[in-house]
């Protein structure tokens, strides 16, 4: 059976702010099931997240909604974008008017894609509550009102009010406690495949993003420089960053999680940009910047790809 057409996607897209380019010539479409983009804090993520979702304007490339560049769309066209398309953002109470009560939120979002009367749209909202494990006597509170994990189940039950076809997933359980983020882990999972939902999952934790994506896409310094099944990318990293991202992870038992690299070196400016953080650098990485190839079975911008792949793990001291 073939694959849904993508439903948003990036074709060599570079962001700026200002004269600086903060992203630079990235590619991925987002169709049915999870997509990953990880990387620190200051990678891109979030500015990628923001062109996809039509509130940054590339400076080259383009952001296309099924067939149609993003910025084409008429007012009908893009009334439509808004709804296949929601974010769900780190902290649920961004999404969420502090001065309105639950039912006033989720009822909101309602009322501006669907026609219902009064009686139906409380009882979509108490469906919506219900679906993502809330009690429905909540719609009375107001955002302070309610926990962490309450809100964010909240602002995902008013994404989902617009009946979308994906979620754009910023940080969705990095502010909250783990048992809860396991809770919100569970509920994401249940509702992509119950209502056949795609998502963009926007992350630092490779634990969350083990779980939920089968693709993932791994930028550093606004580049993508691993792209590739999401389990591949784990238990064999081909890039330095990738395999350094890894080993920062905590293990039960296990010895004390290595830095990221020299994590107080910014990106290079010439050659490889990670060069400067990378353990595998040698005199190539400083005169020409690595393209993007494929790897056994993964996209890579690293001139030792294979070298990395081989050797399974950072090496204790820079080589020559």
């Amino acid at each position: 059976m073939s694959e849904r057409p993508a439903v948003l996607g990036a074709e060599a897209v570079t962001l700026a702010y200002g004269h600086t380019a903060v992203v630079h010539d990235v590619s991925l479409s987002i169709g049915e099931g999870g997509i990953g983009l990880i990387g620190e804090s200051g990678s891109g993520k979030t500015t990628l997240a923001r062109a996809l979702l039509g509130l940054l304007r590339p400076r080259s490339g383009t952001i296309t909604y099924g067939s149609r560049d993003l910025t084409s769309l008429d007012r009908k066209e893009r009334a439509r974008f808004r709804s296949d398309v929601q974010p769900v953002f780190q902290d649920g109470s961004e999404a969420l008017d502090p001065r309105m009560t639950v039912e006033a939120s989720i009822g909101e979002a309602l009322t501006t894609h669907h026609r219902m009367t009064k009686a139906d749209r409380r009882a979509k909202v108490a469906e919506l509550l219900t679906d993502v494990g809330l009690d429905p006597a909540l719609t009375a509170r107001k955002p302070h009102q309610m926990s962490g994990g309450q809100r964010q189940r909240v602002a995902i039950a008013r994404a989902l009010a617009v009946e979308p076809r994906l979620l754009v997933l910023d940080e969705p359980t990095s502010a909250l406690d783990v048992t809860v983020q396991a809770r919100i882990l569970d509920l994401l999972e249940r509702l992509a495949a119950e209502h056949g939902l795609g998502y963009l999952l926007i992350t630092h934790n490779l634990g969350v993003v083990d779980r939920l994506c089968r693709t993932s896409h791994v930028l550093f310094a606004g580049r993508v420089v691993e792209s590739g099944p999401t389990t591949d990318l784990l238990t064999r990293p081909a890039h330095p960053y990738t395999l350094a991202l890894r080993d920062a992870v905590p293990r039960l038992g296990g010895e004390p999680p290595r830095p990221a690299g020299r994590t107080e070196a910014t990106p290079a400016e010439s050659g490889c940009p990670f060069r400067l953080r990378c353990p595998f650098a040698v005199d190539v990485c400083g005169k020409e910047a690595p393209q993007i190839r494929d790897v056994q079975g993964r996209m890579v911008a690293c001139h030792r790809a294979e070298d990395v792949l081989a050797e399974g793990e950072v090496p204790h001291a820079p080589r020559k």
